[in-house]
């Protein structure tokens, strides 16, 4: 299908817009803390739209609809099992020890609990996933836009690349934010059609059943073994995914915690995830539910040597099947709202980490904020430039998701529990913080290299990236906990407010609203949560 004149047009004022708000920003980046987190000024259900939207790149819109595609309605895993229970979880335990301690990034607060070495040997490992992570929005926007509109695939990538660069090298953190909360109502609104579009001409849920694979529409009721689709059992799923791997992402990673810090006081931080996780329970509805119903449309998806039937391609050709000129333009907006999102929540989160805990610490400590303000913006240019070159890994990988979890099982997984450790056991020591992230890295790349040389085997790549995922974590607890068992520990003096237990109540107390307090919103979001597990068992 080719793209009309009105499509275009919806496409370049999308384009008018996101280059507004960075360059209207730009006179209100005064300090580096307004640059790179929005002078902790913004309101609370903005950063928590913010917070959903920066993972609303291509590993959830493409990403989801090819593994609804590949695995069916278990993908909802990675949002009913793999993002609530640790978003709670942040909002209620972490949050107060990260915006309380007044960090500008996740590597400070590990400088301040354990050491030097172990905040060094987080920030670099996390500047490199993060273009590691904009190489795969770049790489997805590109091969949609040559399907669709019949662009060449390196124009596609430099000239998504240049757009991000200009609003967030101008705007900041803030520019980033305010673009996120309107590629969210895109992406809403761009996508929501489709779903029913496309439930009502398959003949709803049942006519979607008799159209798929046995097993494709069970949540856990196939889990008791690996003989499922997505070929790993309840116990792989729930330690694997929703814990290691869930509370390793949202727990620890800076690029959606990057979000709750800029919010403007610690309760709006609080409730930052939360407020992000209500959509969140639904969104299954328009990402993995599209890729089950091209499945039923296209049943050779995933099993050709068509580079255009790959899963990944599920939610463009259901664009190109149901969607005419308009609605396309509108469709293909909020795909390139989701890829711009995507790449400018990895991009920000890269320029704060290089600058302030990699430039900044071990090369310029004593400069102006100027100085790292003008670096913040030599950091994105740099950290766009990198990406573009990583966009090109993606391509062999079985699907973007696939590829994305492999990432986040070396990076994300072991250093969650070098968190957890060191916010709720006070005897944590230094030594262990580092020791162990470094054993729990290379754990990951010893499975990954034996999975590789057929030495470890699994039903699905998913299956290995979940195992690699529990067994970095594994590695990484138990190695801390030993060594910090031989070494000595900081004084509880330095631990104040960084450990539970050494400063004020981390739970709200009743001065705010009951319905802005956390404890019910995460009871909220729980239960609805709970309710779709049952629901699509």
């Amino acid at each position: 299908m080719q793209a009309g004149f009105v499509d275009y047009l919806i496409i370049g004022i999308y384009f008018v817009f996101v280059l507004a708000i960075g360059f209207s920003l730009k006179k209100q980046m005064v300090s580096s803390e307004d640059f790179f987190l929005s002078g902790r000024s913004i309101p609370g259900w903005i950063t928590g739209l913010a917070f959903l939207s920066a993972n609303l790149g291509a590993i959830e819109v493409m990403g989801m609809a090819g593994n609804g595609a590949e695995y069916g309605i278990m993908t909802a895993h990675f949002y009913w099992v793999g993002a609530i229970p640790a978003m709670v979880f942040l909002a209620i335990f972490m949050m107060p020890f990260y915006y309380g301690s007044r960090i500008k990034s996740v590597p400070e607060y590990l400088k301040l609990r354990f050491n030097e070495p172990t905040r060094a040997l987080n920030a670099i490992s996390f500047a490199i996933m993060t273009v590691l992570m904009s190489g795969i929005n770049m790489y997805a926007m590109a091969i949609v836009f040559k399907l669709l509109l019949g662009w060449d695939m390196t124009a596609s990538i430099w000239v998504s690349a240049a757009v991000v660069l200009s609003y967030t090298a101008l705007g900041g953190l803030t520019s980033s934010i305010y673009n996120e909360v309107l590629q969210f109502f895109l992406i809403v609104f761009g996508f929501l059609p489709l779903s029913v579009i496309g439930f009502i001409n398959i003949g709803g849920w049942s006519g979607l059943a008799s159209r798929l694979p046995h097993g494709f529409t069970n949540l856990w009721s196939h889990t008791a073994s690996a003989t499922n689709p997505m070929g790993i059992d309840w116990l792989g799923i729930v330690s694997g995914l929703g814990f290691v791997l869930s509370f390793g992402y949202w727990c620890t990673d800076f690029l959606v915690i990057q979000r709750a810090l800029a919010a403007e006081n610690l309760q709006a931080a609080q409730r930052t995830p939360l407020i992000a996780a209500i959509p969140k329970v639904l969104f299954p509805a328009i990402t993995v539910l599209p890729g089950m119903i091209a499945l039923g449309f296209f049943p050779d998806l995933g099993h050709s040597n068509d580079p255009n039937m790959r899963y990944d391609m599920a939610l463009p050709l259901m664009l190109g099947k149901f969607y005419p000129s308009g609605m396309l333009g509108l469709g293909l907006t909020a795909m390139l709202a989701s890829f711009m999102s995507g790449m400018a929540g990895n991009i920000t989160a890269f320029n704060t980490v290089f600058t302030y805990d990699i430039y900044k610490n071990f090369f310029a400590p004593e400069k102006s904020d100027d100085h790292y303000i003008m670096m913040g913006r030599i950091a994105t240019a740099a950290g766009i430039l990198v990406s573009i070159a990583t966009a090109y890994f993606v391509m062999g990988a079985p699907s973007i998701m696939d590829y994305m979890q492999s990432i986040f099982s070396f990076f994300n997984a072991p250093v969650f529990a070098t968190f957890l450790l060191g916010m709720f056991w006070k005897r944590a020591t230094p030594a262990g913080g580092f020791i162990g992230l470094v054993c729990g890295v290379i754990a990951a790349v010893i499975q990954f290299l034996m999975t590789n040389a057929g030495q470890l085997t699994y039903t699905s790549p998913m299956a290995g990236n979940f195992w690699r995922a529990s067994i970095a974590w594994l590695v990484c607890f138990t190695v801390t906990i030993v060594v910090s068992l031989v070494t000595k520990p900081k004084p509880e003096s330095e631990l104040q407010g960084l450990v539970w237990g050494t400063g004020p109540s981390t739970l709200m107390d009743g001065l705010v609203p009951w319905y802005k307090r956390p404890l019910i919103l995460a009871l909220i979001v729980s239960v609805a949560t709970l309710a779709c597990n049952l629901i699509f068992w």
